[in-house]
């Protein structure tokens, strides 16, 4: 029963109150409009949203509240339709053409007049324009405007993701025309007032797979002074690419630059925030290449802390490439082979290697959060499907390089904040209260006996990470530890990091595919110019970045007075196209591991429950690091209750609970392409069920026992297929009642008695009333 009185929601408008924003569609029908104030998301019912669709702009009046407060809404009008192409696959049902949204959130397929199909054929993915909007009575109507090709054309999800996040994939004349004139190579005019540190042997170290090299690093041991008041340590050399001196602001370089904000990664396709003439080319620090650079040049003593830092323009060429992976052989065996390779570097590879560990030193007594995370790697074959999943190790040499990066990070944002000037910094907040408490309730329903105070430190959270790494149920604490903290984002306001426990910091190692570090890179030019950096105001002009639920809304560019909004603007512009290549990226690796799965129908994985919902379990698996659900219908015939204090399922009758951390076994039974999702049926672990399920099967196909199998002749048998598998599953399914029944015959043979005389009566007055309609009918 709906709560109709006139208390509004916490911080939405009150009953008959009208609100503008945005719809956020659901796949089910229904969909929420996301206040442009920021206020609560108002549900509005199928119904409501049969006129409109996921995108549009409207003005919505808040007619009731639900019985836990939340605002229900009505339409009253549609300010602006959604403009941006619809991706989806063109079908062709009983001579009617439309087009399914892979965009789930549309709500309803779109009708395609015959003489709107262009040059498409049914079955293809294609991009599409509406020329009739949804009404109450009728679909929309379209007609296409791109075709992508067929759906199982390689790098087809990669096509469909682009369109479908609107991420920017191609440059505009003016950008490749300007990048078309730039120089091959560097100029005389290129090297003035840099320093030159073309003989200091700095060399890059990345991944295997690495195609842009932006920093590369160099150390050597530091001493001065003498007797007691000697100092000891290293000088650490971190050289970043000079992105600042190709793009110039208000050129067109910098508009689509701007527009991306990032480079968007995907298997086997990078999409670059800057042509490849200067990603792949003038800017990366390929080997043995004269290239431009900025310098953070520090001293760092032997307790792990920057003593002093300067920022210079260099030019430089890299000594050698060397990938993570080899450095990590070269330092765990100075004697190796592939140390003799390099023998030259890697008395300077021992020296970055200790200046590491007392970073790395620093790092434990500050106190900053290290969570040990499993991360994996795509590998693909040449048609762009996943060949295999494996693990991604982090090694010394990662670790080496991630403690460079952050020393240089930490000094530009230091330099910066000491002249007092505007910039981007990375900001990472700690829990906010609530998050906080839940996961207090978490840790204490696990008995840990560690709590958080009232405003908790990164190290309390460390702490807690090391307590808790030798538990089984390591890898799901950990991740409720990382879920407890906000979001990081870049801004204008420093409020410091709290993961990494640092008062100030910010990006300014990766100008190649992050904007905030070509930012960052133009305010220390300007301040060693003696200058001020003032943003174009021309980046004021860009779309308003959506409103995110359950955040506050971003700024309005049009509201932007002065410098220290602007820099809100381009920061929360940033932070959204970082969200939208991340959710870009991971709808491109789910539709990967979907088609990856669709061929493992009906196998059996052991796996780990890696999420618990009130619909059901979120488990990955051992072997192959997919994730899918197991849904709360598919865990027994009783009801399950849903703790969120201590991440469980639990059952009502039998008290059989799930949690975060459990193994268990689970069958593959669907998988959903254009959903994007995995189903998972839980497999028992009953010797019994395995048995019967043995002897069933072996009796229904006339098959050997076990005794007589070992004297028969060993044959070929051929592989079952997926349909097979589940009609045997099935049946095993049903000998497991059958002997429970008997199981409870033989314990209760009274109550075994009184149930089969109530089954034989029921079947006699049934063939009663069948013989009554006989006679009746003749």
């Amino acid at each position: 029963m709906k709560n109709t009185t006139n208390a509004p929601a916490s911080d939405g408008a009150g009953l008959l109150g009208e609100v503008e924003g945005t719809l956020q569609g659901h796949r089910d029908g229904h969909g929420f409009l996301i206040p442009d104030d920021g206020s609560t998301d108002i549900y509005l019912s199928s119904q409501e949203t049969r006129a409109v669709m996921h995108g549009d702009r409207l003005r919505v009046r808040v007619v009731r509240f639900d019985k836990r407060g939340r605002p229900e809404g009505r339409v009253l009008e549609i300010l602006e339709r959604r403009k941006r192409p619809i991706i989806g696959r063109l079908l062709l049902e009983s001579g009617v053409w439309l087009v399914a949204p892979e965009d789930r959130r549309m709500g309803q397929d779109i009708l395609i007049p015959k003489n709107g199909i262009a040059n498409a054929t049914a079955g293809q993915v294609v991009a599409i324009e509406l020329t009739e909007p949804p009404s109450l009575y009728s679909q929309p109507v379209g007609r296409v405007v791109e075709v992508l090709g067929e759906i199982d054309d390689p790098g087809m999800e990669i096509e469909i993701a682009v369109r479908k996040y609107d991420v920017p994939h191609r440059f505009s004349p003016e950008t490749l025309a300007q990048s078309a004139k730039l120089p091959e190579r560097l100029r005389a005019a290129d090297l003035k007032q840099r320093v030159d540190l073309r003989d200091v042997p700095l060399v890059t170290i990345d991944g295997e797979d690495a195609r842009d090299f932006d920093d590369a690093v160099y150390c050597e041991p530091y001493k001065a002074g003498r007797g007691k008041k000697a100092v000891e340590g290293w000088r650490l050399l971190v050289a970043i690419a000079d992105v600042s001196h190709y793009v110039k602001p208000g050129e067109p370089l910098d508009a689509d630059a701007y527009e991306r904000a990032t480079s968007v990664y995907f298997p086997r396709r990078v999409i670059p925030m800057l042509p490849e003439k200067l990603s792949n080319g003038l800017c990366s620090l390929n080997p043995y290449e004269d290239r431009l650079s900025m310098v953070c040049d520090m001293l760092v003593s032997s307790d792990g802390t920057v003593s002093a830092y300067q920022f210079y323009p260099a030019v430089i060429s890299s000594h050698a490439r060397f990938t993570y992976t080899e450095v990590a052989a070269i330092l765990g065996n100075t004697h190796g082979p592939e140390a003799a390779k390099r023998r030259e570097l890697v008395p300077h590879l021992l020296h970055l290697h200790e200046v590491y560990r007392a970073l790395l030193a620093e790092r434990n007594r500050r106190g900053a959060i290290d969570f040990e995370t499993t991360e994996t790697q795509i590998v693909c074959d040449d048609n762009g499907r996943i060949e295999k999943i494996i693990p991604r190790t982090r090694n010394d040499a990662h670790r080496l390089i991630e403690e460079a990066m952050l020393a240089a990070n930490t000094c530009s944002a230091d330099f910066i904040q000491s002249n007092k000037h505007h910039s981007l910094f990375r900001v990472h907040e700690g829990p906010t209260p609530e998050k906080r408490q839940t996961l207090q309730g978490y840790l204490r329903s696990l008995g840990i006996g560690i709590g958080l105070s009232d405003d908790p430190t990164p190290r309390e959270f460390q702490q807690l990470a090391a307590a808790t790494k030798d538990r089984a149920d390591a890898q799901q604490i950990h991740t409720m530890l990382l879920r407890s903290m906000q979001q990081a984002i870049y801004t204008g306001i420093n409020a410091g990091h709290f993961g990494l426990a640092y008062p100030a910091y910010t990006h300014f190692t990766s100008p190649i595919r992050r904007y905030p570090d070509l930012l960052v890179h133009r305010v220390i030019k300007a301040l060693l110019a003696g200058k001020r950096y003032a943003l174009d105001a021309a980046k004021m002009n860009v779309p308003q970045a959506p409103k995110r639920p359950g955040r506050p809304p971003p700024p309005n560019p049009a509201d932007a007075r002065n410098e220290a909004e602007r820099w809100e603007v381009v920061g929360a512009h940033c932070s959204a196209n970082e969200r939208r290549a991340d959710e870009a990226s991971r709808d491109v690796e789910a539709w990967l591991k979907c088609r990856y799965m669709r061929d493992r129908l009906g196998e059996v994985f052991a796996g780990t429950v890696s999420a618990v919902t009130s619909f059901g379990l979120f488990v990955q698996l051992d072997e192959l690091y997919v994730e899918g659900l197991v849904h709360i219908t598919e865990l027994g015939g009783e009801y399950f209750k849903f703790d969120d204090v201590r991440q469980e399922l639990r059952g009502e009758r039998t008290g059989m609970r799930y949690a975060t951390g459990a193994r268990v076994q689970v069958q593959v039974s669907r998988v959903d392409l254009d959903g994007r999702r995995i189903d998972f049926r839980l497999v028992r672990d009953d010797d019994e069920a395995r048995s019967l399920h043995r002897s069933a099967t072996g009796r229904a196909a006339g098959k050997p026992t076990a005794k007589t199998a070992a004297k028969a002749p060993a044959r070929k048998r051929a592989p079952k297929t997926a349909v097979e598998t589940l009609d045997d599953v099935r049946q095993a399914d049903r000998d497991v009642k059958k002997s429970r029944k008997e199981v409870i015959a033989g314990l209760h043979p009274v109550k075994a008695a009184q149930q089969a005389a109530k089954r034989a009566a029921s079947k006699a007055s049934k063939k009663t009333a069948a013989k009554a309609a006989t006679r009746k009918r003749r």
